[in-house]
């Protein structure tokens, strides 16, 4: 085992987990890249072929984790756990900030350069994804299969109208929200 890739989704959103990805491939995969440069369609395919062809690990931490503890404190979280579930050589991270944890290396645009990385970018994204539109079943009024807890303008309007659900960031400020 030479190289676990690692990358998350869902730093950014304002509703809905933050999700991180470790991936460790067994043999080369094509089309591999950074999950945002792929269709939905194509995203859902190689999650499945990644998923048969590595050694993965998926870490979930839930919206109320990262509004008490803080965005910092739920990646070095799931950094550590897949350092602890996937032995390799060598962990690379997408981003600039391994965020405290030994032992793992850094690589700006990961995503687009280290397959490992890549392959662990659609494991985040889709794993996401499909919790979001689970979660849609329970809270229709908030979309949320369609812009997935990210703060679009149809997003924050919902807020406004139906208030905060079970799983929204309360902690992320929206400044269209606030009192004047």
């Amino acid at each position: 085992m030479e190289i676990c890739g690692i990358d998350e989704a869902g730093r950014g959103p304002i509703a809905g987990p933050l999700v991180i990805a470790g991936c460790i491939l067994l043999k080369d995969i094509d089309g591999l890249t950074d999950s945002k440069k792929l269709s939905e369609k194509k995203r859902e395919e190689l999650f499945e072929v990644i998923k048969e062809n590595s050694f993965y690990h998926i870490v979930f931490i839930d919206n109320e984790t990262i509004d008490k503890k803080g965005l910092s404190f739920a990646i070095k979280y799931g950094l550590n756990e897949i350092k602890e579930k996937l032995i390799a050589k060598k962990y690379l991270f997408d981003g600039n900030s391994n965020f405290g944890v030994k032992g793992i290396e850094t690589i700006i645009k990961g995503d687009l350069k280290i397959k490992e990385i890549s392959a662990a970018s659609i494991l985040a994204k889709v794993s996401r994804d499909k919790f979001m539109i689970e979660t849609d079943k329970k809270y229709p009024e908030y979309n949320f299969k369609k812009h997935k807890g990210y703060g679009t303008a149809l997003h924050v309007k919902e807020i406004s109208e139906f208030g905060y659900s079970s799983i929204h960031r309360k902690s992320f400020k929206i400044k269209s929200l606030r009192e004047p």
